[in-house]
């Protein structure tokens, strides 16, 4: 799968990703660190990638509608602090990469991914 990933994520996330085989960028390494929601959605949509973020906001369904939106998984951890966020992304990556996440949102909280 080819992933982007939000600029409120860990950069390890990114090689992490790689490491199993995943085509991984981020929005910092393309240049759009600190650009509006609008952008990073384009840019994920132009390079048919799947957008990893913490962002309710970019997570949108009224804002951003099929089929101009990219698939987003949308991560919701109990808490916001770097190590906190990596851990939980990381704990529950092996099962998000076994579900049929692509053209949905997916969000992803302490004890559920739901799918819309």
């Amino acid at each position: 799968m080819r992933f982007k990933l939000d600029e409120n994520l860990p950069s390890e996330l990114e090689d992490d990703l790689v490491r199993r085989g995943h085509d991984a960028d981020s929005v910092v390494t393309e240049g759009l660190g600190g650009a509006d929601d609008a952008s990073v959605v384009v840019a994920c949509v132009a390079s048919q990638r799947m957008l990893l973020t913490l962002d309710k906001g970019i997570a949108s369904l009224l804002q951003y509608p099929a089929p101009n939106r990219p698939s987003v998984v949308l991560f919701r951890p109990d808490a916001s602090d770097r190590r906190s966020v990596l851990s939980f992304v990381r704990s529950r990556m092996s099962t998000l990469l076994e579900m049929d996440v692509v053209g949905r949102l997916t969000v992803v909280g302490p004890s559920r991914i739901r799918m819309r």
